[in-house]
């Protein structure tokens, strides 16, 4: 009796096959995925941002102080200028200085590092909360990815302290990235 001895493997043909189309759904799937990551992490920053403005409202009317968000990279201090991709901070700004400067008797409530691939650009130096009066002017906050994959969004704040996130601007037009 013989045995026959079938072969395993596979031919070059189907070796070649198999790693095109490797290559063909990989060529395919990264770009997307890469956008979806991106479209995440402005999704954090957004939502970070939004909460820490629901948090200030609710904390001015609840301790009855005034409450600024500004950006800083040490948690610590206030930043100058318009760039927001550092990080920001929300303090109890008791002496109600302006610009806000967070003295050393001023509890810091919430710090948060920006992701280095998210930039965050403001029209305001700072935005504070305060309980019983208005804000001076509302502001907006454009968060981008740095490297122009993800739609940028918007946190637009009102006077009353109300954020609200938005892909288009009062003129129908969607928001750019400043270069």
């Amino acid at each position: 009796m013989q045995y026959r001895v079938r072969a395993r493997g596979f031919s070059l043909y189907e070796l070649l096959m198999t790693v095109t189309l490797v290559a063909l759904v990989l060529t395919l799937g990264i770009p997307a995925f890469g956008s979806i990551v991106a479209d995440h992490r402005l999704r954090v920053e957004v939502d970070a941002l939004f909460h820490a403005v629901h948090l200030a409202r609710k904390a001015s009317v609840v301790r009855r102080r005034v409450i600024t968000i500004c950006p800083s990279y040490d948690g610590i201090n206030c930043e100058p200028g318009f760039d927001w991709s550092m990080g920001w901070m929300m303090f109890v700004n008791t002496d109600r200085d302006q610009p806000p400067t967070r003295d050393d008797d001023e509890p810091v409530l919430r710090h948060h590092p920006v992701d280095q691939n998210t930039r965050i650009t403001a029209n305001r130096r700072s935005f504070t909360l305060r309980s019983t009066e208005l804000r001076a002017t509302n502001g907006t906050l454009v968060i981008c990815d740095r490297v122009g994959r993800a739609e940028p969004r918007a946190l637009v704040i009102s006077y009353t302290g109300r954020p609200r996130v938005a892909r288009k601007d009062s003129r129908g037009k969607p928001y750019r990235c400043p270069d």
